[in-house]
């Protein structure tokens, strides 16, 4: 296609934006709507997923170390326990160590002990996959002179699935919430078309090809999902900022985080333009093809 072409086809879709007003209007307000319930949505379930993974990564398995057991034999069952297969990270903690935190935690009551600990060495293991922490901890089990794996059997499992879950649903919501979109926002795009079909069907009666009445509209669906984009976009900033500024603070020493602000906020709000652009082009690429059978 010639440039010339083109850019008459630019300059066509601009004027049919001016031309056919209350259509602009209602075709940018039905995208604007729609991008922000899905942009708001896409927030919450992006934070919640990543909390989800604060959460899993949270997990850790305790080993206790058989009483008696000397350095040289710690040193290799660490050695040990670091090769299995699925073993992120191993660290250790002496039985000093464990009655210290012992302290801090539940109070001096416990300093009784300083005399006579009754503590095991430790071992923090960490795996890979968490989901897979019931299996690697029984690996380790397994390993001589290793008392006993902690990793709060029964409950990790009920987690795990409570937040497989909320993922999956969420997915399907998104993925729901999308298709929504793009069946309100092409039908609104087809009634622009529908008011335009005479426009169309002269095209057609003159010569034109299917592919030169066709790409001022494709043009035209692509203004209308950017202009109703730029709304979304910002809105969905400027709450997204304030939930950041307010819950950062508050959140500061707990074992979830949100999503930093940067580069969060332009990543989602690239999906928000690129959705707008891609449902307005294919909202009005289906809705004319139907009125160029002449």
């Amino acid at each position: 296609m010639k440039a010339r072409t083109l850019g008459r086809h630019f300059r066509e879709s601009l004027k049919s934006l001016g031309r056919n007003g209350w259509m602009t209007f209602a075709s940018v307000s039905a995208v604007t709507v729609t991008l922000l319930l899905v942009g708001v949505f896409v927030l919450i379930m992006m934070n919640l997923n990543k909390i989800a993974d604060d959460v899993e990564n949270d997990v850790e398995m305790k080993v206790f170390i058989a009483l008696e057991t000397g350095q040289e034999d710690i040193d290799r069952l660490e050695n040990e326990i670091s090769v299995l297969p699925g073993v992120e990270s191993v660290d250790f903690s002496t039985k000093e160590e464990e009655l210290t935190d012992l302290i801090l935690n539940f109070g001096d009551d416990f300093s009784l002990y300083e005399q006579n600990n009754p503590l095991f060495d430790v071992f923090y293991v960490k795996s890979i996959d968490p989901q897979q922490t019931e299996k690697v901890a029984g690996e380790i089990s397994k390993i001589d002179q290793i008392e006993k794996v902690e990793f709060g059997a029964g409950k990790i499992e009920k987690l795990f699935n409570v937040l497989n879950t909320g993922r999956n649903v969420g997915l399907v919501l998104i993925l729901a919430l999308l298709f929504t979109a793009m069946f309100l926002i092409s039908n609104t795009i087809r009634i622009t078309i529908v008011a335009r079909r005479h426009e169309i069907e002269i095209m057609k009666l003159v010569g034109a090809t299917n592919w030169f009445v066709r790409i001022p509209f494709i043009l035209e669906g692509m203004w209308l999902g950017l202009l109703g984009s730029i709304i979304p976009i910002g809105l969905v900033a400027a709450l997204y900022y304030n939930v950041t500024v307010y819950a950062e603070p508050r959140l500061k020493n707990e074992i979830f985080q949100l999503l930093e602000f940067s580069p969060f906020i332009y990543q989602v709000s690239a999906l928000i333009l690129l959705m707008g652009i891609f449902i307005g082009v294919w909202g009005s690429f289906m809705s004319i093809r139907k009125f160029l059978r002449v």
